[in-house]
């Protein structure tokens, strides 16, 4: 057997045929002969630029919005398919007015904010930003503008921050940065400050530093919710590694760091003591109350029977919890301990299945984490071609109902095989990811002499506690040339 540098980068023209066919665009696959590292273009830069260039694409598909569909016509930024909550909250959260979020109330049905803190804050500072002369149309051109350019910043750092986390892999951040359903959504609304935060926070974790890292998903908590359900794939995975230590230093920094931005705005003061305040609650009881939305699960059954399903939020909450079960035996069963990327992808994904609602932008949560579960090219475009299915479906749903010429739009059955599609692709990328995790050696990234190059001090860690059999034989990868032996599932004696 042939054996290679362990820091020699994976080339995906000579591991996916995908990235091979498409490489024909550019000249073919890379030579074996060829000089890496001699060019000022090194991945991330290559990576970052591509980002940009996509991002513009994207906001160069809003320009109808911009130009009128915002704010002329019923269903023009339906038909269009370019609608975005960003200029429409611009006036309608009192940013317009000067209004502080949380503090101030609200005029109309929202009466505070229904954004957490970190995401509000960036919302506000964006219309510091902003210029408050001209009339309200212009000013919230330009506040799609300035938030465009402060997210376009984020994207970069996701698709860099992906690039790093895995070190013999950078070029699987290409499909970050080229993902259509990514570029279509990026300004709809502000998920990816969060989604940028919890990039760098596995960086981090990949780094071996996991109080950074703690600190940074905490950061990304307080701006959406979802990330901090990373840190129950980091309990199980340190439970069966012995690595306590780092698991608490995360815990504690992701707890510190969401207290630090929440608490200013969190407790006010009054003649009757200390008090939750009701502007910062509101995004949770706005989360609680509200009903089935588009494109979730609960939506199509609702549809489909006619039932309102009054109880969905039990149901979510119980399908969420028994599915989070699964994904913890699955961790303690499997024959190798599965990368912290695979299971915070299922963790994540199993949310979005199971909510009561799914926005388009959504699917920006699970790009990055489906890149680092499943750096494969064909799966990943199948994946995107559903999103982008199901982009093009709402949009057009929602011309239909909003127009009164039918012919202009996509009746009811025609929205529910979107949300269909939307589900079934989804689930196609977990049955993936799940069955590398049962059979390691059909992992790419494992299969090219890798353990976990996001787990950080989980890497080539012998496991402690493992269910099922007391001790997993230990067995290697499939061998491909100049791929080394990895050894995994030997508990420590």
């Amino acid at each position: 057997m042939t054996s290679v540098r362990r820091d020699e980068p994976v080339r995906p023209t000579s591991r996916d045929e995908v990235a091979a066919a498409g490489s024909e665009l550019i000249g073919g696959p890379i030579g074996r002969r060829a000089l890496l590292g001699t060019s000022r273009l090194t991945p991330v830069r290559v990576i970052a630029l591509v980002a940009i260039g996509m991002f513009a694409l994207g906001m160069v598909q809003k320009l109808p919005c911009y130009n009128g569909g915002w704010f002329f016509g019923a269903t023009s930024q339906y038909v269009h398919a370019c609608y975005s909550d960003i200029p429409h909250l611009y006036a309608g959260r009192g940013f317009a007015d000067g209004l502080l979020p949380y503090f101030d109330r609200l005029p109309g049905d929202m009466e505070y904010l229904e954004y957490p803190v970190l995401t509000g804050a960036f919302m506000e500072i964006a219309s510091w930003m902003t210029p408050h002369s001209g009339g309200i149309q212009y000013r919230e051109q330009l506040y799609w503008l300035v938030n465009a350019g402060m997210l376009m910043v984020c994207a970069v750092v996701v698709a860099v921050c992906v690039t790093r986390t895995h070190r013999r892999r950078p070029w699987d951040g290409l499909l970050v940065a080229l993902a259509p359903a990514a570029a279509l959504t990026a300004t709809i609304n502000w998920d990816l400050l969060a989604i940028a935060l919890t990039a760098a926070g596995m960086l981090m974790w990949s780094r071996s530093r996991p109080l950074a890292a703690g600190v940074l998903i905490g950061l990304a908590t307080a701006a959406k919710l979802y990330p901090v359900l990373l840190l129950g794939p980091l309990l199980v995975l340190c439970w069966r590694a012995g690595a306590w230590r780092a698991y608490g230093r995360a815990l504690a920094g992701a707890a510190a760091s969401w207290l630090v931005v929440n608490l200013p705005v969190m407790i006010t003061h009054d003649s009757a003591g200390f008090h939750i305040r009701e502007g910062w609650a509101k995004f949770y009881t706005f989360s609680q109350e509200r009903p089935i939305d588009f494109g979730s699960l609960w939506l199509l059954i609702s549809q489909r029977t006619g039932n309102p399903l009054e109880n969905a939020n039990t149901y979510a909450t119980l399908l969420m919890i028994l599915g989070c079960g699964a994904i913890g035996l699955l961790t303690l069963y499997a024959p190798r301990r599965p990368r912290f990327a695979q299971l915070a992808f299922l963790v994540v994904a199993l949310f979005i299945l199971t909510n009561k609602v799914y926005s388009p932008q959504y699917v920006l949560w699970l790009t990055p984490l489906a890149v680092l579960a499943r750096p494969r090219w064909r799966d990943f475009l199948i994946w995107q071609a559903c999103e982008v299915m199901y982009f093009l479906g709402i949009w057009m749903y929602l011309a239909y109902t909003g127009n009164e010429d039918k012919h202009q739009g996509l009746p009811l059955e025609g929205y529910q095989l979107a949300i269909v599609l939307h589900l079934l692709g989804t689930l196609y990328l977990c049955a993936v990811v799940i069955r590398d995790i049962l059979l390691p050696e059909r992992d790419v990234v494992r299969r090219d002499g890798d353990d976990d190059p996001s787990g950080g001090v989980l890497d080539r860690s012998p496991d402690v506690f493992v269910l099922g059999r007391a001790h997993h034989r230990p067995r290697h990868a499939v061998q491909f040339e100049g791929a080394p032996q990895v050894r995994w599932g030997a508990v420590r004696e």
